[in-house]
């Protein structure tokens, strides 16, 4: 350790060679050299490698996670949900301390489901039907012009 150190010194204050009383280093083992120099190019790949995992399967499926989640806290009575079984129906009740959840499936014959909260898959957007998409920008833009 002394002996790396003194040469170390020596090359930073540039006086050419280590003192004459500290005696010279034994040549290194090429065995040791070569396994250093094979060493390096491992981790480096390794750490690439790992990093690439990363940022393409582990982030993303955290953001899903997330995403996920915070669609189940949001999720609110008379919601139309799918699970991931497929089955469609309206959020009845929620009873978040035992995570389940009511679903109605029929609502002629009373029919109701209950589900874990976890096999809730997503939040169907109901879309309006045709002649109300329609009416709304008419309505709109009659309510628009003044009378007279």
């Amino acid at each position: 350790m002394t002996h790396s150190l003194t040469t170390f010194l020596c090359l930073i204050l540039q006086t050419g060679a280590p003192p004459a009383s500290v005696p010279a280093a034994p040549a290194a083992d090429p065995a040791q050299q070569n396994f250093a120099q094979q060493l390096l190019p491992m981790l480096t790949m390794g750490g690439l490698c790992f990093l690439v995992f990363y940022l393409l399967i582990i982030r993303p499926q955290r953001r899903q996670q997330q995403q996920h989640a915070a669609m189940l806290d949001a999720l609110k009575k008379n919601d139309t949900v799918r699970t991931t079984g497929g089955i469609l129906g309206k959020v009845a009740a929620i009873e978040k301390e035992r995570n389940i959840v009511v679903l109605k499936i029929d609502e002629q014959q009373n029919v109701r489901m209950r589900v874990l909260r976890s096999a809730i898959e997503g939040v169907i957007q109901e879309e309006k039907p045709a002649s109300e998409k329609e009416a709304a920008p008419h309505a709109a833009a009659a309510s628009a012009v003044p009378t007279k």
